[in-house]
């Protein structure tokens, strides 16, 4: 009878045991599914960053378009710009020219 006591005993301290460490898988569990959550939140954000990177990536593209056709037509100006400078000083110097001539005619 001893013996079965004592085997009831260990039985019931296995029993608890068990029942203590199944709390603490089911605290492990939770803690687990507590990450999870944080992680897929973290997900959630990223890929919100990733849509608004997207987004100004877009923008910034099109804005370099516009620049870059407004450079091209500014340096289309210059080019015009230095076109009519060169011809406009191979005039005056034709004309500096001519009245050199007549200056040295005239002595």
């Amino acid at each position: 009878m001893e013996q079965e006591t004592m085997l009831k005993e260990i039985l019931n301290a296995f029993r608890l045991h068990a029942e203590h460490i199944d709390q603490r898988f089911e605290k492990i569990d939770q803690r687990f599914e507590m990450i999870d959550q944080r992680f897929e939140k973290i997900d959630q954000r990223f890929e919100q960053m990733e849509l608004k990177f997207e987004q100004m990536d877009k923008r910034m593209d099109q804005r370099f378009d516009r620049l870059e056709k407004k450079v091209d037509g500014l340096r289309m100006d210059l080019t015009d710009t230095q076109k009519t400078t060169n011809f406009l000083l191979g005039k005056v110097t034709q004309h500096e020219e001519k009245l050199l001539e007549l200056s040295l005619q005239q002595q």
